[in-house]
C-alpha cells in the first residue's frame, strides 16, 4: 500500500498565520501556528511518519469554515471534516474537547470526570497539549482549577484571544 499523500497550506487568522494538513479526503489532519514550526513537525512526526506531505490549497470546507469561525460564526468549526491519530486515551480526550461548547470553558478536572477518568487529570493534560488539531479541537477552552488560563501550545495571548471571540471573559 503507497503512503498517502498530505497537503500542507497557510492560512492567515487575526492570530497570525496557521499551517492545515489535509488528506486526500479533505479531513484535516494537523492544524498548527505556524510561528510553532517544532509543534507541526512533531505533530507529522507522531501521527503521519509515513506520508508525504505537499504543498498546496487546504479544501474549501476547510478554508471556508476557518474563515467563518474567525469572522464570528463559531458554529462552523463543526463544519470542518477531521480526522485524528493518537492513542484510545487521546482520542477520548480530544472527543469530549469537541463537546466543550464555544462560549465556554472548562477545568482538566471536569474533563476527566466527564470520561470517566477522574483520576487521570495529569494525563489529560499531556492529552491536551498533545492534540495536533489546534482550534478545531478547543483545547483552548481548559482552564486551570482557579480559572487561571494555562497552557497553550500557541501561546496564553493567542488563548486569550480565542476565548474573548468566543465571548468568554477572562
Amino acid at each position: 500500500m503507497r503512503p498517502e499523500r498530505l497537503r500542507l497550506d497557510r492560512l492567515a487568522t487575526p492570530i497570525g498565520e496557521i499551517d492545515v494538513v489535509t488528506d486526500a479526503e479533505g479531513r484535516l489532519r494537523v492544524l498548527e501556528f505556524h510561528d510553532e514550526p517544532q509543534r507541526l513537525a512533531r505533530a507529522l512526526r507522531l501521527h503521519h511518519r509515513d506520508q508525504a506531505v505537499e504543498t498546496g490549497m487546504a479544501p474549501a470546507a476547510v478554508r471556508e469554515g476557518l474563515a467563518a469561525y474567525f469572522t464570528g460564526q463559531l458554529g462552523a468549526l463543526k463544519t470542518i471534516p477531521w480526522t485524528i491519530g493518537g492513542t484510545v486515551f487521546q482520542r477520548e480526550v480530544w472527543n469530549a474537547l469537541v463537546d466543550i461548547p464555544a462560549g465556554e470553558t472548562t477545568t482538566y478536572a471536569r474533563l476527566a470526570a466527564r470520561i470517566g477518568r477522574p483520576n487521570a487529570i495529569r494525563a489529560m493534560g499531556a492529552a491536551n497539549g498533545a492534540n495536533p488539531i489546534a482550534i478545531v479541537v478547543p483545547c483552548h477552552r481548559v482552564i486551570g482549577a482557579d480559572g487561571s488560563l494555562t497552557g497553550y501550545g500557541g501561546g496564553i495571548a493567542r488563548k486569550r484571544w480565542l476565548l474573548a471571540h468566543e465571548g468568554v471573559s477572562s
